[in-house]
């Protein structure tokens, strides 16, 4: 009994240290994960359609998540509510905002154009927070993002790939953009801690229970199978899949969820500079200057005069 204390005092400890990486390392390599999402995806999309792809891209990842299961033997979710929170947040982000993207860069949209699109989740967010979590957006946090938007458009401006396009795409990319938006109020508001090993195993059963039929039913199920195509698999697998999502669900349990979306202006330069790696695009001079001022928007809006 004497020992009880010590033991709190440890796992209190342990908790600070967690969430102390979650605000500091965790959101540098869940923007580095997430951002080489875009051009790694379009790349593996030259070589399967789009739903067809995301079924093989889950089924791996069910597959990776059955076998640590079988090692790790994690908790599960406890009861049917959590079973149906897992559920939804799934079909939010792996059937909604990975599903439309990828169809969506398949019918023709700019890689660029839909990263700032789907970038544009801060901005609903800090309209919906107040009603769905109860947090108070204030003037200096929307001054912040408001300039983090005003600089990820800059970045695509000065590539000069922001043109019009047509309807279709950009519908898909803007319902993309209402997944993952709704996946973060969700589980900001109801979300509970869960063994991210079993989460992501529902959440991806999900996903692959959506597309797979879909992709039989409007799709040509061809893939041509080559070095390039595993890679990318293999990269989305186990960066996208699961480092980046069971980051982003973590980091948005720990701290506001306004200031975790503000990452996401982030998202469109970045996008750009790893585009230059992965596909050859060249980044202008001047969207440096605009990349500047939407990391400046990002400071304002996540800086707590607090700490």
């Amino acid at each position: 009994m004497a020992q009880a204390p010590h033991i709190e005092r440890q796992e209190d400890s342990s908790t600070q240290r967690e969430r102390r990486w979650l605000t500091t390392g965790g959101p540098i390599l869940f923007l580095l994960l997430w951002s080489a999402g875009f051009p790694i995806a379009k790349t593996g999309l030259h070589y399967a359609s789009p739903l067809t792809f995301l079924a093989i891209r889950f089924a791996l990842s069910v597959g990776v998540l059955l076998a640590v299961c079988a090692v790790k033997r994690p908790q599960w979710p406890r009861n049917a509510r959590a079973w149906l929170h897992l559920g939804v947040v799934g079909f939010l982000v792996q059937v909604m905002y990975f599903g439309l993207s990828y169809l969506s860069m398949t019918a023709g949209i700019a890689t660029s154009v839909l990263a700032l699109i789907v970038s544009l989740q801060p901005i609903l967010v800090g309209v919906l927070a107040p009603q769905f979590v109860g947090e108070r957006i204030g003037v200096r946090r929307w001054i912040g993002l408001l300039l983090g938007l005003a600089g990820a458009a800059g970045v695509i401006v000065a590539r000069g790939t922001l043109h019009a396009e047509a309807l279709g795409p950009v519908l898909l990319a803007i319902g993309a953009l209402i997944g993952i938006t709704g996946a973060m109020l969700y589980e900001k508001r109801l979300g509970t801690a869960q063994d991210p090993v079993t989460s992501n195993l529902v959440q991806y059963s999900v996903g692959f229970v959506f597309c797979a039929p879909m992709a039989l039913l409007f799709e040509h199920t061809q893939v041509q199978w080559t070095p390039t195509l595993i890679a990318t698999l293999a990269y989305l697998v186990i960066g996208n899949s699961l480092i980046a999502i069971t980051l982003l669900l973590a980091m948005t349990r720990a701290g506001k969820v306004s200031q975790v979306a503000s990452l996401f202006f982030f998202v469109p330069p970045a996008a750009a500079v790893l585009s230059y790696f992965f596909l050859g695009e060249v980044l202008p001079a001047a969207a440096w200057w605009a990349m500047g001022v939407a990391v400046s928007g990002v400071a304002i809006a996540t800086w707590n005069p607090r700490k």
